[in-house]
């Protein structure tokens, strides 16, 4: 008889392949306590990750199913033994780059807890410390921080690329889509509801006003922009564009003013509206008139630019009377060796050489990166309990450099329209605007010029409201103005509420 052999048995075709597992939401609460205003507040902190689903074409299932995303990380502080969540605002709140996380304003003003600079704002020597923050707004509001895709823990789900999420529209429906999750899940569709962003942030409010408006029927309660950006032409130097050149020139002065540069003597308020005045009046004409402006003309302007600037007339005469922001960087203090910063041009920087044409880096950030990285990596997991092996994207170059404005091109990035939009249809939202003196990312000047020309009602233009500070972008790390933002942001949020 032939010899028998063993025969396994073929594959059935129809057998299903391993499937993926599917993510889930990694969250952990943690209970806490804060002093404020003399009051002691309970409160619980919600840390992790949220699974982002999108409706998306099935050819084999023959219709539209929910598809995992993204994994959003956001850290949500809700105060304990409220009754009627109704009545208790929610503020949803995010930084910008685009590419940075949420921890600036999560740890420098909003949060309970604050990371520890000297009162000037300046870098304490490491270690670093955190300490309870008594100007944290969260006794009158609850508080969500949102790291939108590539910035913090936030990451796209297994298969997905997230270069598809760095970009202003998708941005703003991602950051969007999970506001309205989370206030789903929280049951916290009746609560007063507010937005706090700062620099990109303000652009991404902006357009979330529209966006939660339009998309998810969500109408705000108010904004509050940071440092505020909404219209890119006020500040993006171009050959094309003179507008950055008038509005940048008030905080010229000011940070003239700041280092002793200026050959004259009055206080800041008095330099700055000088300067305002300047500014708008025969600076903007002798810009309009381009080559038709007369010797004579050009000799008064380069005057006055040095007089309000502390630059050397000779080199405002080699600038065609256009003074772009780097160049001012680096030439204020070139006779000292030293540079000034862009975000707050009160700090002081130290280049290798001084004959480059703008500085090396920017001295705000130097002293607050390693402090805030430090200290919100120890907080994550020491005091909130989550536990993770990636890393904490504080602030990405690579979504940064890599964003796409394809929405605006051919066009300056603009968002002032959307809000004008927002504020028209919610006669009821409120804005809070605070602008730091010394700030030469996003010039409080310029700020002005675009909610001067919002093309606003004017029954509605009293819900614009506006404040100043003797600092930077970040004026919060200096406590003086930490302490009066905090007042201000109270009385904005029990007003609009």
């Amino acid at each position: 008889m032939p010899e028998k052999k063993d025969v396994k048995p073929e594959a059935k075709k129809d057998e299903k392949k391993e499937e993926k597992p599917v993510p889930k939401d990694n969250l952990v609460e943690s209970k806490h306590s804060i002093k404020i205003g003399g009051k002691v507040i309970k409160y619980t902190v919600t840390t992790g990750t949220m699974v982002m689903k999108e409706e998306v074409n099935d050819k084999e299932k023959d219709g539209e199913v929910e598809k995992p995303r993204a994994q959003i990380f956001f850290i949500a502080y809700t105060k304990d033994g409220v009754k009627d969540k109704g009545k208790r605002p929610i503020t949803f709140s995010f930084n910008g780059g685009p590419g940075s996380s949420s921890v600036w304003l999560h740890m420098g003003v909003l949060g309970p807890r604050r990371v520890l600079l000297t009162d000037e704002g300046e870098m304490p020597p490491p270690p670093f410390k955190l300490t309870d923050n008594q100007y944290s707004i969260l006794d009158d509001t609850d508080l969500v921080f949102i790291d939108p895709m590539s910035t913090g823990y936030s990451r796209p789900v297994e298969g997905e690329k997230s270069a598809e999420w760095h970009t202003f529209t998708k941005d703003i429906a991602s950051v969007g889509d999970f506001i309205r999750l989370y206030t789903t899940r929280y049951n916290r569709w009746l609560s007063p509801k507010f937005l706090a962003g700062e620099s990109y942030g303000t652009t991404r409010s902006a357009g979330l006003s529209g966006y939660l408006q339009n998309r998810h029927g969500m109408l705000l309660n108010g904004l509050i922009l940071i440092s505020a950006v909404l219209d890119f032409t006020t500040i993006d130097f171009n050959l094309n564009n003179d507008l950055p050149f008038i509005l940048f020139l008030p905080a010229y002065a000011a940070t003239a003013w700041y280092h002793n540069k200026l050959n004259f003597k009055a206080p800041l308020e008095t330099v700055v509206k000088e300067a305002e005045e300047f500014a708008m009046g025969d600076y903007a004409s002798a810009l309009l008139k381009g080559a038709s402006l007369l010797p004579e003309e050009r000799a008064v302007i380069a005057e006055k630019l040095s007089r309000y600037t502390g630059i050397s007339k000779e080199f405002i005469e080699r600038t065609n009377l256009r003074i772009t922001d780097r160049h001012f960087f680096k030439e204020l203090l070139r006779e000292r060796g030293k540079t000034i910063g862009r975000l707050d041009s009160r700090y002081i920087g130290i280049d290798r050489i001084g004959v480059t044409e703008t500085h090396e880096y920017d001295p705000l950030f130097a002293n607050v990166s390693g402090p805030y990285t430090a200290a919100f990596n120890d907080y994550v997991r020491t005091e909130l309990k989550f536990e993770t092996d990636l890393p904490y994207e504080i602030l990405s170059d690579k979504v940064w450099m890599n964003w796409s404005y394809e929405y605006f091109q051919n066009q300056y990035v603009n968002v002032a329209e959307t809000l004008r939009q927002s504020m028209t249809f919610n006669k009821y939202l409120k804005v809070f605007v605070a602008n730091g003196y010394y700030d030469l990312g996003t010039p409080y000047f310029a700020t002005e010029y675009t909610f001067d020309h919002l093309g606003l009602d004017e029954s509605l233009r009293e819900n614009i409201r506006m404040s100043y500070y003797k600092a930077g972008h970040m004026m919060y790390v200096h406590i003086p103005s930490l302490k009066e933002l905090k007042k201000d942001m109270t009385k904005f949020i029990k007003d609009a509420s």
